[in-house]
Parts: C-alpha cells; sequence; structure tokens
C-alpha cells in the first residue's frame, strides 16, 4: 500500500513518486491551499494538497485528526525559507496527486501531539492505542527491542541456547504471591503462573542444556510500584561449570555493550563489589545510588555508654544502631524543610529525626545548634564531629533503635535530601552486592526465611555446619545496581541434595514437606547434577534506565495500574458462574454493610459497595 515511511524522505526522493501511509497529525489552510502533518512510527511528512486538483482538494478538506490516510504523489523541495530543521523530513514535501481517506476516526481522547504530562495517566491507558501513537513511546518500544535483540545476539554466540519454560506450573515459595489458575481437569487443583523459571532452569542445567537463557514473562501478586508490574519481562539465564566470578565478568561485558551501543557511554570495568553489610552500613540499603556523595557514619559504639538514654538504648539492643547522616552546608535549612523530613521518616516508622546544625565545628558545644545539646556531654559532641567529619555549616541528622528501621530511614533520607539538594552526580555507577546473608529471621512469626530464595547456595560447604549455625551462614549471591536501580540478581544454586534438603528444613520443611513441594528438583540432584549458577535482569528496568523514563509503565506496550488493573480492557473482571462451575468455584458474595449513624450530622451513611 505504501512504499515510503513518512519519516524517511530526504532531498534525494525530490521528483520520486511515493505513496505514504499513516494517520493525520495536523492540518493548515495557507490561503486556499491544505498543508497535512501525515504521521507513521518513522515520524511526521508535509503533504500539500493543491485546490487546482479538485478530487484531492474536496478529500483534504473532509480530514480530521487521526484520520486513516493513503497519500500518493511527487517529492519536492519545501520552497526557501519553510523548512523545519527540527524534522529529518523537514526538507521537503509532497504534492498529493491522490488522497484516500482509509477510515475515518472520532475525536480523540486527547491529541496525540499533547506532552505526556499533560494528560492524565490513567486516560492514557485507557486509550493506549492512542498513547502508542506518541513517538516517545514508541522511541521506548524501539529502544527495548533493540536490547532484546543485542542481548539474544551476544548469548547465542557465546552458545547461549534459548529455551521456553512453562507458565503453567506448580506454587513454590519465591518470596511473592503467586497468581493461581484453577483447573477443570483436575478440580480442586490450581496451576501457578511462574514467578521466574527458576526451577526449571536449574532441571535444565541437571538436563545437560550446560548454557540456557530466556527473555521470561513472569508473575508476581505483590504491591505494586512504579518499578513493578504484576507481569513482567526478565533476561532468565543459568550457566553449569560457571564459577560466579566468571558469570559476573560475562554480564559485565554484556551490559557494557548495552549503554555503549544505546548511549554510547562506557561503563567503568571491573564493577566495584560492595559486600550488604558495607552497602547497608554506609548507605542504609542494599541498592545504594554511588552518585550520592552522602554516607552514614556507624555511632553505635561511642553511643553505648552514654548518658543520652535515647540513643544508648539503641546502641545496646541486640541489633540495634545509632547512625549520622551528615548533609554538607545543611545548616541553613529552615526549621520547615526539617519538619517535613522530620514527616518522612516518621512515615516510615521512625519516632522523630534528631539533628544538630554545625554553626561552627571549631567552637564545640557553643558552635552548635539542636534541641539534644543539653543531653550530650562535650567529650562525646567532639568525638562525634570528628567520625562524622563535620565542618562548619554542615547538618547532622541521626537515627537510632533497631538496625533495620534505622536503614529504612536513613537510606530513604539519604536519597531524598540528594535528589532535594541537587547532589547527584552525572553518569552511571553500576555496582555488584555480594556476601550476602543466606537466611533472615522472621521475629514475628520465629522462623528462618531465605534471604533470596531457598535454592541458593551458601559459602559453607559442609551441610552440618550450616545447620549448626544457620544464621551466621553467607550466601554466593549477587545482585546489578545501576544508579540505586537494582536491575537484577542470581546465585551459585545448590547443587547438593544433602545440603538442599538441610535448607529447605531450616525453613520449616519436615522430610515428606519436602518430598511433597520439591520431590522432582530433589531427584534431579540425586541424579548428577552438576555446579551452576545463574541470574536474572529486570528488561522493564533497564529499558527504563537506558530510556531516561521515570516509570517502567512507559517502556511496556499494555501495562496495569498501581491497583493491577487494566483501564484498556478492564481487566481483571468478573466470569461468568459456568465458568466458575467448571473449575468448582463460586463467586463469593460480601455481606451487606450495615447502615450506622453518621457522628457527627446523626444521619444514616449512605451505603457503599
Amino acid at each position: 500500500m505504501r512504499t515510503h515511511y513518512c519519516g524517511e524522505l530526504r532531498a534525494e526522493h525530490v521528483a520520486t513518486e511515493v505513496v505514504l501511509c499513516g494517520w493525520a497529525h495536523a492540518w493548515r489552510d495557507h490561503g486556499g491551499i491544505l498543508f497535512l502533518d501525515v504521521r507513521d512510527r518513522s515520524g511526521l511528512a508535509q503533504v500539500v494538497c493543491d485546490p487546482e486538483q479538485r478530487e484531492v482538494f474536496d478529500v483534504a478538506r473532509r480530514v480530521r485528526d487521526e484520520y486513516v490516510l493513503r497519500a500518493r504523489g511527487r517529492v519536492r523541495s519545501r520552497p526557501e525559507g519553510t523548512e523545519n530543521p527540527s524534522l529529518p523530513s523537514g526538507a521537503v514535501e509532497v504534492l498529493v496527486e491522490n488522497l484516500e481517506i482509509l477510515n475515518e476516526a472520532r475525536t480523540p481522547a486527547f491529541q496525540v501531539s499533547e506532552t505526556r504530562t499533560r494528560v492524565h495517566s490513567e486516560k492514557r491507558l485507557r486509550h493506549r492505542y492512542l498513547d502508542l501513537r506518541r513517538p516517545e513511546l514508541l522511541a521506548n518500544l524501539e529502544l527495548r527491542a533493540r536490547i532484546i535483540h543485542r542481548i539474544r545476539d551476544f548469548l547465542e554466540r557465546r552458545r547461549f541456547l534459548e529455551v521456553e519454560t512453562p507458565l503453567l506450573t506448580r506454587s513454590t515459595p519465591e518470596g511473592a504471591r503467586d497468581f493461581l489458575v484453577p483447573s477443570r481437569l483436575q478440580p480442586g487443583s490450581c496451576y501457578a503462573l511462574p514467578q521466574s523459571p527458576q526451577l526449571f532452569k536449574q532441571l535444565l542445567m541437571m538436563g545437560g542444556i550446560d548454557r540456557y537463557f530466556q527473555i521470561a514473562h513472569c508473575f508476581r501478586d505483590e504491591a505494586l510500584r512504579a518499578d513493578r508490574q504484576p507481569e513482567f519481562t526478565q533476561l532468565d539465564l543459568e550457566a553449569a561449570f560457571l564459577e560466579e566470578q566468571t558469570l559476573q565478568e560475562l554480564m559485565e561485558e554484556l551490559f557494557t555493550g548495552l549503554f555503549q551501543a544505546e548511549l554510547e557511554v562506557a561503563l567503568p570495568r571491573p564493577f566495584p563489589r560492595l559486600s550488604y553489610d558495607k552497602a547497608l552500613d554506609d548507605f542504609g540499603t542494599d541498592r545504594p545510588d554511588l552518585r550520592n556523595p552522602l554516607r552514614l557514619t556507624n555511632l553505635t559504639e561511642l553511643f553505648r555508654d552514654s548518658s543520652f538514654r535515647v540513643f544508648a538504648g539503641a546502641a545496646n539492643l541486640e541489633d540495634g544502631r545509632v547512625a549520622a547522616l551528615r548533609l554538607p552546608g545543611g545548616a541553613s535549612l529552615s526549621r520547615s524543610e526539617i519538619d517535613a523530613y522530620t514527616e518522612m521518616v516518621r512515615e516510615l516508622g521512625a519516632q522523630g529525626l534528631a539533628y544538630i546544625k554545625v554553626e561552627d565545628a571549631e567552637a564545640g558545644r557553643a558552635g552548635l545548634q539542636s534541641p539534644i545539646l543539653k543531653f550530650l556531654e562535650d567529650a562525646t559532641l567532639r568525638q562525634m564531629l570528628a567520625e562524622c567529619g563535620a565542618r562548619r555549616g554542615d547538618l547532622l541528622f541521626f537515627g537510632a533503635g533497631d538496625n533495620a528501621l534505622v536503614n529504612a530511614t536513613l537510606g530513604p533520607l539519604r536519597d531524598r535530601l540528594a535528589a532535594d539538594r541537587e547532589l547527584l552526580e552525572e553518569g552511571w555507577r553500576p555496582l555488584w552486592i555480594v556476601d550476602f546473608p543466606l537466611l533472615e529471621r522472621n521475629l514475628e512469626e520465629d522462623r528462618w526465611e531465605a534471604l533470596h530464595h531457598p535454592f541458593t547456595a551458601p559459602l559453607e560447604t559442609d551441610p552440618e555446619a550450616v545447620r549448626r549455625a544457620p544464621g551466621n551462614c553467607r550466601s554466593r549471591a549477587y545482585d546489578l545496581v545501576v544508579n540505586g536501580v537494582e536491575l537484577g540478581g542470581g546465585s551459585v544454586r545448590i547443587h547438593q541434595p544433602g545440603m538442599q534438603r538441610v535448607v529447605l528444613e531450616l525453613l520449616g520443611m519436615d522430610s515428606a514437606s519436602a518430598e511433597s513441594r520439591f520431590g522432582f528438583l530433589l531427584r534431579g540432584l540425586e541424579s548428577g547434577c552438576p555446579p551452576h549458577c545463574g541470574i536474572a535482569f529486570g528488561i522493564d528496568r533497564l529499558v527504563m534506565l537506558l530510556a531516561g523514563a521515570d516509570s517502567i509503565r512507559e517502556v511496556i506496550a499494555f501495562p496495569k495500574t498501581q491497583a493491577g488493573i487494566c483501564p484498556l480492557t478492564e481487566a481483571p473482571a468478573p466470569v461468568t458462574p459456568r465458568q466458575l462451575r467448571e473449575v468448582g468455584l463460586r463467586a463469593h458474595q460480601p455481606p451487606a454493610p450495615t447502615p450506622h449513624k453518621d457522628s457527627a450530622k446523626g444521619n444514616p451513611a449512605s451505603k457503599t459497595a
């Protein structure tokens, strides 16, 4: 139907007859001559409808926004002074000899030419077919396609084999809730959509596939946010007879190639490595943004014998911590600004936010300003200022309490301060986080949980040593973080059945339970399983990062809202009673709300669904 894409036309096409197809982007009447901008995925082309071509002109007068058009004509140079340098095709136009309306369009819900920020996100998702016509979104999807192509090419040249794994599988514990699919053929039983292909890729290693990868669709029923969707895509790979160092070097080669090809950025190699404990100690998070120069200072030992009960009590907790966050030049913050940061950490669970303004570090107590000064000894103040490296004009924020709470409050505060004060450095800062704990204690339920997943290998090779001291075990896991975004993670896997049984036992599974849930895996391990390791990267997050987008919804063709809803198709949606009966289910009818008195007005409150 067409000979060229609209955005392809250049000066070398002058005098060429072309046929273009696309949407009416805009139209203008200049003294009786009609100009139409026709748009397709490649860009815009200006077509000219001369009133002397009566049939063409009459059709052009009927055109409205987003009409689908087919235009045949001859390319010519634009008159001098009318060129559009902002368009790749801006040096030429097409004098139309035949114009055809292939389809009319209703008045669009929003103009495709409008900027993304001027259209409410839910409206954009409800009319995603319009949103997809925007050049920004098209560019993101093209970037996504190029990245996946480059990944496939890179891995295939290194003898990785692309293998698809099932989407209908059984429910296994992997950290989030499963999406369940009731079975009609096996009443009372459910499939689960995979949170990852974790067990299948290990089984592929047992099957001798040796090097596997997949652009895998995964599903997790968990709280959503800007970089999380209920269904997402990841690069999933596994390799037998490979150490983690070699795998990490291979992934560094892949990512440096992607950044060089798409952004012309040379990432430094090798990527720095940071232990999990060091990351939490210095940054309050295991996915730190190294562009942020702010660091935490651990003051736990300093305050262990302090007369300031708040800090001393935290310092003497079994897993307690006192830490300071120094903000250079922060003494200029107003009380209202400090109050805003205090409210932020309160929302994250802290009781408050202690601070000290350093007006003159050399003057001791007299050079400081803070509500907590009266509780601190002079010697403690001097040592604290020295350990924090405090200087004139600085501000110290403090966190005290349970270690996890201090990290959960000072870590986000560090990010917020860097953003508000424009402290982030330019560039890209990748790093590996390593030496994770194998297990973490769930204090509420008094049980062990896997920090990554139950199939991660410990550094300790003796199963009995792991059983005796599970809290002291480190794992052979690793995460890749770039500019504060966790792009993915992986680990060396457990390849010996004895170790796997011990880890499952520590997670609360007796032998019968382990056999019931993971018998197929255990039998595979007992059948000659090679040492193997793997990793998975979020494709959506990677594309979001490279595209400079603020949400993965901007790089997914048909995403969900933060409520897990697709406004376009209105999914999820009720199904018929017959469909439910076929899988042995029935609809749950919530109880009708009970009318109650409005305490303010004394009138019955209106019923809500």
